[in-house]
């Protein structure tokens, strides 16, 4: 399984953090190590003393594919997910800084948390998807996927160009705005219009 991440396609997160807009979909992977087990809460860790959630709609690859076409995207996913990327952004910061790649700020153990998925074909249209992170119990991040830079569709043929797909990849699409710091005893939860994929302690 890769997991596979879009950055900066969200205008308002592109700004809070002060970033240029791409010309092209930023992507970057996480290995399936960054995958947060089941029922674990996440740890910050010793190296960051600044991790943020960022809240991501999800896609999982459904079959096999390579240079996909946007019009026939649709093929290769059946369900739409929440999940978290995980940010150690004191350690991207000083990444960036250097030029250097992001890996170790973005694709550190337990670093990419997975929710649980729906069928696409509850929703309307997957350009119109609501979504939300509460952190204990007040909203702190709300997109809808009308507002991506990139769609879903365009996001999965752009990847298969240079990857190719496999059933079981899992795609994460960017972040709205309102990221921020987590602390010790926080409790994230997750909404896809009303209905919560996830629950997070944080230790």
């Amino acid at each position: 399984m890769k997991i596979i991440c879009i950055g900066r396609n969200y205008v308002k997160h592109i700004e809070e953090l002060q970033n240029e807009r791409p010309e092209e979909p930023v992507i970057f992977l996480k290995p399936d190590t960054a995958v947060l087990p089941k029922k674990f809460p996440f740890v910050i860790p010793e190296f960051s003393n600044e991790v943020q959630h960022e809240v991501e709609i999800l896609v999982k690859i459904t079959k096999v594919g390579k240079y996909i076409d946007a019009k026939f995207a649709h093929k290769y996913y059946d369900e739409i997910g929440l999940g978290i990327d995980f940010t150690a952004r004191d350690v991207q910061n000083k990444l960036k800084e250097k030029g250097l790649p992001w890996e170790k700020a973005k694709g550190f153990d337990g670093s990419a948390v997975i929710g649980e998925f729906i069928p696409k074909n509850l929703f309307s249209s997957v350009e119109n998807i609501t979504f939300e992170l509460t952190k204990n119990g007040n909203t702190v991040q709300k997109g809808n996927t009308s507002h991506m830079l990139w769609k879903i569709d365009e996001i999965i043929a752009y990847i298969s160009q240079y990857f190719t797909l496999k059933k079981g990849d899992i795609i994460f699409t960017g972040t709205p705005e309102g990221v921020s710091a987590v602390k010790p005893e926080d409790v994230l939860e997750g909404f896809i219009e009303d209905k919560k994929l996830f629950r997070i302690q944080i230790k």
